[in-house]
Formats: structure tokens, sequence, C-alpha cells
């Protein structure tokens, strides 16, 4: 994670649509240790409540929680309002939300099921983007799109996901030229497995299913990788900081990897 020595968000206030397990934690941590005031935004408050007393305790001079159902464009409307209340400004929106579609060959799979995970993997970002959009022009601010690695993937159980995802993406781009003659940037990152707690969790369940270690299944996912590790979630964060921040003023319409070189895009 960054030192914060940096200061890259000082005064800016960056929302956080998706605080959750995984990289949600670290990308609120990171922008505190950056000098943002932070609002983050997920369904439920008293988890909301919970993590801003933590980073608060951490140092955040400034996190407002903001309870909000991103598949309501009520809600969206909140969100914007409540921001701006109470900072008056919004120079960075993080799109990390995400509903996991069914892992099922898009030839069998019940396309009823996949509804839910478009509507919050694709309609939601774009919804927020589209009513951030009037605050983020006054600030020449910018937006982060949280996808996956499995954007480069072919396995057919990762079909549907690799479907929400890649419709993420397009729509990141295209968000890219309809906004940039705004002075907003719009940019994508892609992380492969991050190795956090979920994934920790996964990777002890396929030990147990194979008859393995943990370290096993770390070696064999990890083994794909030029640097033959996975990424943690807080240098997930990192890459997520360098699009949002002015070091980034010449880039949108990007997807930058984050995954130890597994892939080369």
């Amino acid at each position: 994670m960054s030192s914060g020595m940096s200061g890259l968000l000082r005064d800016r206030v960056v929302v956080l649509a998706g605080y959750g397990p995984g990289l949600g934690p670290a990308l609120a941590q990171l922008g505190v240790e950056e000098g943002a005031r932070l609002v983050i935004a997920s369904r439920t408050a008293a988890k909301l409540e919970t993590a801003a007393e933590a980073l608060r305790a951490a140092g955040a001079e400034a996190v407002l929680p903001v309870a909000t159902d991103i598949d309501d464009p009520a809600a969206c409307q909140a969100l914007v309002d409540r921001t701006l209340a109470e900072f008056g400004q919004v120079d960075v929106l993080f799109n990390n939300a995400f509903r996991m579609p069914p892992m099922d060959p898009l030839t069998v799979v019940d396309h009823e099921r996949i509804h839910a995970a478009i509507a919050t993997n694709v309609l939601a970002p774009l919804r927020l983007a589209t009513v951030f959009a009037d605050a983020l022009q006054l600030t020449r601010g910018n937006i982060v799109m949280v996808n996956s690695a499995v954007l480069w993937q072919s396995q057919p159980e990762f079909g549907p996901y690799k479907l929400t995802k890649g419709a993420m993406l397009h729509m990141a781009q295209s968000l890219a030229t309809e906004l940039g003659p705004r002075g907003i940037r719009v940019n994508s990152i892609a992380p492969s497995y991050i190795y956090e707690d979920l994934n920790k969790m996964y990777f002890d369940w396929l030990a147990k299913e194979r008859g393995v270690t943990h370290q096993d299944v770390y070696d064999e996912k990890a083994s794909a990788t030029d640097l033959r590790r996975l990424a943690t979630a807080d240098e997930v964060a990192n890459g997520a900081l360098l699009l949002a921040s002015p070091l980034a003023s010449a880039i949108t319409g990007v997807c930058l990897d984050v995954s130890c070189g597994e892939f080369h895009r």
C-alpha cells in the first residue's frame, strides 16, 4: 500500500461505490492515507457505520457512510446529493460494486439468472457515472471501473462472468469518449485473483476438494503469472489510485491489468 506521504488525493472527494469484502476496504484505506475525503456506499448501513468508525480510528479526517442500493435510481441520486451536501464536490468515483454471475457455460445457463448480475455489474455503474457526471465535470474528475482479468479467460464456466465484465469494459470505453469533452476521465482496472480473505477461503475449499494444500493451490494460480505470485488487495488498490490520481491526467479509456503479469494487454 502507499506510504501515505504522497498525498495524491489530498483535498479531493472520493466516492467508493461498493464497499464490501476484498478490494473495498483496501481502496478506502488507501484513499484515507492519500488525504481524500471519503464517501463509502453499500447496501448495509450497520456495516458501513462500523467501517467508517474503523477508518476514522485509522486517521481519516472525513468519512461519510451512505447506505445505497445502486440498483435503485433514486438511491444513486441520493448518494450524489448527500455527497455534495457534505463536501460540496466530487473528484473521483470508484465503481467497485459486484454481483457474482452464475458459473455455468453460456449455452446452458438460465438467462434469467444473468439479469441481476448485468443490473449490478453493468447498468448500476452506468447509472452512477451518469448521475455523478455534472459534479465530476466541475472538478475535471474521473471514474475508475473495477473490472476483472476474467475478460481474458476462456473457460466455459466463466462465460456469464466474462459477459458482464466485457459489457462493463466497453461501456467504460464509450463513457471515456462521451465524457472526455467535459473533462472527465474514465478508466478501468482488471485484477486477476486477489490474494485476500475471500480468495483465501476459496483456495482452502479447492485444496480440500483436491486433497492438496492451500499452498499447492496458490502455487498453481501464481504459476500463470510472470512474478509467480498473486497481487494483494493493497497492490490492486494502488493500481486504481494511479488511474484516479493526477499522475494519470492524460490517461483515459484504458484498462490496466493488475495481475502480476498473468496477462499482457
